[in-house]
């Protein structure tokens, strides 16, 4: 439990963190508003390869929004997280609806304590590396966690849904 006490701002991520018992650590970085990738700074700010950092993107089913957590130096594959959200098709959720549900700002959406759960999927490719790092609820502030505490605590499925 100790783990995660370090500074870092109290977001309804660490705090749903701290509930669920999950060990994570805190990285917060100085946020420039004009950087032209919020997850590229968030990777070189913390010092680790993109790949490592994954990125929170809201998508409409048509039945509702879910989640696809993947690399920030790739894309959603649409096709992808439609089959493993057992939708026809998905779109990319309005940025707006996106913020009215998980209650985070675009930019520094959190896969984790999110207002209302919903259907998640983590790429794959995160399962390769011991801690991987997400949005810990605003822009400048990222958390790291293992692959496995981070699907568990989101209810995440495991399914390829990025793609370089």
């Amino acid at each position: 439990m100790g783990r995660h006490r370090q500074s870092g701002p109290s977001t309804p991520a660490t705090v749903a963190l701290d509930r669920a018992g999950v060990s994570y650590t805190k990285h917060p970085y100085d946020h420039d508003p004009s950087a032209p990738s919020y997850g590229r700074e968030a990777a070189q700010a913390l010092g680790v390869e993109p790949a490592r950092v994954f990125k929170t993107l809201l998508v409409d089913t048509g039945q509702g929004l879910g989640v696809g957590i993947v690399p920030v130096d790739g894309q959603l594959d649409l096709k992808a997280v439609a089959a493993a959200l057992g939708a026809k098709s998905v779109t990319m959720a309005d940025p707006a609806a996106a913020e009215r549900s998980t209650g985070y700002v675009v930019g520094g959406i959190s896969p984790v304590g999110q207002k209302r759960a919903l259907p998640t999927v983590l790429d794959e490719t995160a399962y390769g590396f011991e801690l991987v790092y997400v949005s810990g609820g605003r822009r400048g502030f990222d958390i790291g966690l293992t692959p496995a505490d981070l699907a568990q605590v989101t209810g995440a499925v495991r399914a390829r849904i990025g793609r370089a």
